[in-house]
């Protein structure tokens, strides 16, 4: 190993991002262990290369003794003074001890190794970089469909989408572009694992940001997130400044910027609404489209009653309850849908049950 061997080092250095230092380290302990197993497996040597010349040299170590039983670790006194006279009983003497041919079978004994350190290496930079990504957004190409998890090329690394965080209904082309949430980052023996998710509603919070400037600067902040994806979301936002519509923000000049998220997600419906500190408004305000005639809460079980026109009732509910059941999960609160005419009719109800029970009583005290 010359000083090209140096340079081919630096080469890596900066096409892959890995210290030479890092490099010259797994090295080092590679030629160790070529070393021991075509040297002598027994002996104490240490390797150094040379960071400019790239020369290497192998060097063991002894230990002064008086009497040397073991020649491949001690080495007497007497010897010792032939290196330096000032060496005593109990020093370690280090002596050169490369063979003449040790360049050829310690390069083809470390090479395993030495490409080992350097994908170690490249999967530790992977892992530290996405790990700080968690619940970010990323755009990356779709490699292949496997066992229905969908590889996605990041770059330096793929991501996988597995079943579970996949859009139902959504088709995942080889070569077409897309974007997903970073879910979480495991470290595995293969390297890095990049889970990623279609169906989080982070995914919907990160588009936003992308998409709405207000939200990226504070202006305007995203206070929940319900989502059934691929079908519809529902998102709240709240606006810190008094002149801006937090609504108008994120829909955009003639609906551009909910438009762009709405294709991203393949035409799945959102439903922007405002937020207010006021649940009986906030709560009104998530049903929309639906018009709210009233809401009574119950704020110890946190719970609310809704009414609303008869003719807007299935509109509040929607379609196998999803509206309400999104509602209620952007809100947090248990809700009650009722129209007008149901509450009335439970009013009857009820006020006829009373006038029963009155006349009942009334009827045993003449008695």
């Amino acid at each position: 190993m010359k000083a090209e061997f140096i340079r081919a080092l630096e080469e890596i250095e900066k096409e892959k991002g890995i210290a030479k230092e890092i490099l010259l380290e797994a090295i080092e302990v590679a030629l160790i262990s070529g070393y021991k197993k075509n040297f002598g497996s027994s002996q104490n040597v240490e390797v150094e290369i040379d960071n400019g010349t790239g020369e290497v040299h192998v060097y063991a170590k002894k230990l002064v003794v008086e009497d040397v039983e073991d020649d491949v670790l001690e080495i007497s006194l007497e010897e010792a003074k032939e290196y330096d006279l000032n060496y005593l009983v109990g020093d370690v003497v280090i002596i050169e001890a490369t063979p003449k041919n040790f360049g050829r079978i310690a390069a083809q004994t470390a090479k395993q190794v030495v490409m080992q350190k350097i994908k170690e290496a490249e999967r530790e930079i992977v892992f530290s970089e996405f790990s700080n990504r968690e619940s970010e957004i990323i755009t990356g190409q779709i490699q292949r469909v496997s066992r229905n998890n969908v590889l996605i090329d990041l770059g330096k690394t793929e991501g996988v989408l597995q079943p579970t965080e996949q859009i139902e209904g959504e088709m995942y082309k080889q070569g077409d572009r897309i974007k997903a949430y970073i879910l979480e980052v495991k470290k595995t023996t293969k390297g890095p694992q990049i889970l990623l998710s279609r169906t989080h509603p982070g995914l919907v919070k990160r588009l936003f940001e992308l998409e709405v400037p207000e939200i990226h600067d504070g202006v305007v902040d995203i206070f929940s997130i319900s989502r059934e994806a691929g079908s519809r979301t529902k998102i709240a936002v709240c606006s810190n400044d008094e002149n801006v519509d937090a609504v108008g923000a994120c829909v955009g000049f003639k609906g551009a910027r909910v438009k762009a998220v709405v294709d991203e997600l393949n035409g799945e419906k959102i439903d922007i609404v405002t937020w207010d500190k006021n649940p009986e408004v906030f709560i009104a305000n998530s049903l929309s489209p639906a018009k709210v005639v009233k809401v009574d809460v119950n704020d110890k079980e946190k719970s609310a009653l809704v009414v609303v026109p008869d003719y807007q009732l299935s509109l509040a509910i929607g379609k196998e309850g999803q509206n309400a059941r999104l509602a209620a999960k952007l809100t947090n609160w248990r809700i009650d849908i009722k129209s007008e005419s149901q509450l009335k009719q439970e009013d009857v109800e009820n006020n006829t049950e009373d006038d029963v029970e009155n006349n009942s009583e009334n009827n045993q005290e003449i008695e």
